[in-house]
């Protein structure tokens, strides 16, 4: 008898010992939102809940190697791309998405809990010219934005989101969806763009941290909701939704930041785990 198979979602992205980021989180988000989770490591990093120490990446072939042998054998709904860290891991992966054009990516390449986040703009032109194209939601901070844009004009003092958000849009991806934009300082904003300009413009309260993994749940979440069959928009604000429960629901593990809880809706109120559904 043929079982039916839960979507599969690939995540290519960093290790963190912890889980609160990169391929463990997004393995988390995966099976929260009823997918499996398949991976290939692109970095391995050593660290805790206050920071990261230290990222090895891995060797491009490798990460060649894992994608091309998973993709052989398992019918994909879904890519996240996480951390990337050099010219030759982009391309090699950029290389692996391009012959399953209609399965969604969504791109989530920067982290704020690993080193060196100057990335070189050689990275960035890459990131640009080679994956962005490819991609079906682009998550960024306002931050992220602007560093991303300096790779195609001057810095500059002027409000420029909407201009850089509709001129990368215009390199191909399909949505951008920009975290931390303006908006009433008590809350977080966020908004998701297309070529028509904004889709959807988000408000939520704001929650008392520091968090590890917020944003890094906001993607994985999304491209779990795109691998089970929702549009962007529906998918961008049922992440939301999600990543705001997790971030309520956040346990310190450590002496450093909150970590989400992906799992909160399978604890009673008393704490322990409802294994009876």
């Amino acid at each position: 008898m043929q079982i039916q198979t839960s979507p599969l979602v690939l995540s290519f992205g960093v290790t963190d010992p912890v889980g609160a980021f990169g391929i463990q989180a997004d393995l988390a988000c995966f099976a929260a939102m009823g997918c499996h989770g398949l991976s290939v490591v692109t970095a391995l990093s050593i660290g805790d809940t206050t920071h990261t120490d230290e990222v090895q990446l891995i060797d491009p072939d490798w990460v060649a190697d894992q994608g091309r042998v998973l993709l052989e054998d398992m019918p994909v709904s879904g890519f996240k791309v996480g951390y990337l860290g050099s010219i030759e891991i982009i391309s090699v992966i950029a290389e692996i998405v391009s012959d399953y054009p209609e399965v969604p990516l969504v791109l989530d390449p920067f982290s704020t809990m690993l080193p060196d986040q100057d990335v070189d703009e050689e990275v960035l032109l890459a990131m640009r010219e080679l994956l962005v194209p490819q991609t079906t939601l682009l998550l960024l901070s306002m931050d992220e934005l602007s560093k991303l844009a300096e790779t195609w004009r001057e810095p500059s003092t002027e409000f420029m989101l909407e201009a850089d958000a509709l001129h990368m849009i215009e390199m191909g991806c399909e949505f951008l969806f920009v975290t931390g934009t303006p908006g009433d300082p008590h809350d977080v904003t966020n908004t998701l763009f297309n070529a028509d300009g904004i889709v959807r413009n988000d408000s939520w309260q704001r929650q008392s941290g520091p968090f590890v993994g917020a944003g890094n749940t906001l993607s994985a979440t999304i491209a779990a909701m795109l691998a089970n069959g929702l549009d962007v928009p529906e998918a961008v604000f049922e992440a939301q939704e999600f990543t705001v429960a997790a971030l309520a629901h956040a346990q310190r593990l450590g002496m450093g930041k909150l970590i989400p809880d992906r799992y909160f809706w399978a604890r009673e109120p008393d704490g322990k785990t409802d294994i009876s559904s």
